[in-house]
């Protein structure tokens, strides 16, 4: 019998998260892998099998994480569909300015993968593909909501307004990792929510 793990799984993968996030696959190395999980080498290839395996668990990671949080926002009741719409803009700000580095926001794990990696990696494009549909179902959700409560006045069709509030939230975090500042963003998120008619 094998002696039982002595870390927690889970933890390692949410540090191992991070560090893809940052670096991008390529760049990191074992040893980057080693030192934010504080596993030895032979225990994450133990674990995880292969970079490539513990890649893949850390970005489902991030998109079950980040998507759920962002469902979650867009469904909340009590209030107009648009103000969630501006809200769910405001947390992505929130998060560019908390992750800033050096003037540079980190910008989006899945934007950051599906520019790198999704065209030459099935497996990767899979967990991409999925999550953008579980993103678009809530966005779609919404817009049909505000428009309901009369809060969305745009005369756009809702899957044309769904993928532009998806192409504006990469937008705006490809802007952070290009440094644009909270003046910055707030100003193309002002002028993203103004096209909705929110």
């Amino acid at each position: 019998m094998g002696r039982p793990r002595q870390f927690d799984e889970d933890q390692a993968v949410e540090a191992a998260c991070r560090v893809f996030w940052i670096k991008g696959y390529e760049a990191t190395s074992t040893g980057d892998l080693c030192t934010a999980t504080g596993l030895g080498r032979s225990s994450i290839y133990n674990t995880f099998k292969s970079k490539k395996d513990l890649f893949l668990r850390a970005l489902s990671y991030y998109v079950d994480t980040m998507t759920a949080r962002q469902i979650s926002l867009l469904a909340e009741e009590g209030r107009p569909a648009a103000e969630r719409v501006r809200a769910l803009l405001s947390v992505i700000i929130e998060g560019e300015m908390e992750n800033r580095r050096e003037g540079y926001g980190s910008g989006c794990f899945t934007v950051n993968t599906t520019t790198q990696m999704a065209a030459s990696d099935p497996q990767i494009a899979e967990v991409l593909n999925r999550d953008l549909e579980r993103r678009m179902v809530s966005l779609r959700a919404v817009i049909a909501e505000g428009r309901r409560d009369g809060s969305v006045t745009s005369p756009r069709a809702t899957d044309g307004l769904a993928w532009y509030l998806t192409a504006l939230i990469a937008g705006m975090r490809v802007a952070a990792q290009s440094g644009a500042d909270r003046g910055a963003l707030e100003q193309i998120a002002t002028l993203g929510a103004d096209t909705l008619g929110c």
